[in-house]
């Protein structure tokens, strides 16, 4: 999938099923793809972590294509005590960590979908 944010394209990969959603970017890195977008089960609050990923990641909230919530350059964690990231809306995006300040990518800012 394609999306546009900040008018640069980003290729994404979509994640929806239970036990896709469940692993994320678990031990992925960003080789075929710019970023990960997670279709959630519900609309509400939404809590992610860092368990066992390799990458440092800004994890973007979303309510449908506008920008709820950030967490920038969240890192890496390889303990069974990792911090969660929150957020509101049925959609989450996460980018290489360092996208949202290199663009400038705020709250209230949309992301365009399938271009």
């Amino acid at each position: 999938m394609k999306i546009n944010l900040k008018s640069k394209p980003f290729t994404i990969k979509v994640v929806h099923e239970p036990q896709d959603l469940a692993m994320g970017m678990m031990g992925k890195n960003f080789n075929d793809f710019d970023g990960m977008l997670f279709l959630m089960p519900k609309l509400g609050p939404q809590s992610f972590w860092m368990k066992d990923c390799i990458v440092p990641l800004d994890i973007i909230f979303l309510d449908k294509n506008k920008i709820t919530n950030i967490h920038h350059n969240c890192p890496p964690c390889n303990d069974s005590q990792c911090p969660t990231y929150q957020g509101q809306g049925g959609f989450v995006l996460e980018l290489p960590a360092g996208t949202c300040q290199d663009l400038d990518i705020k709250i209230g800012d949309r992301i365009d979908y399938g271009i």
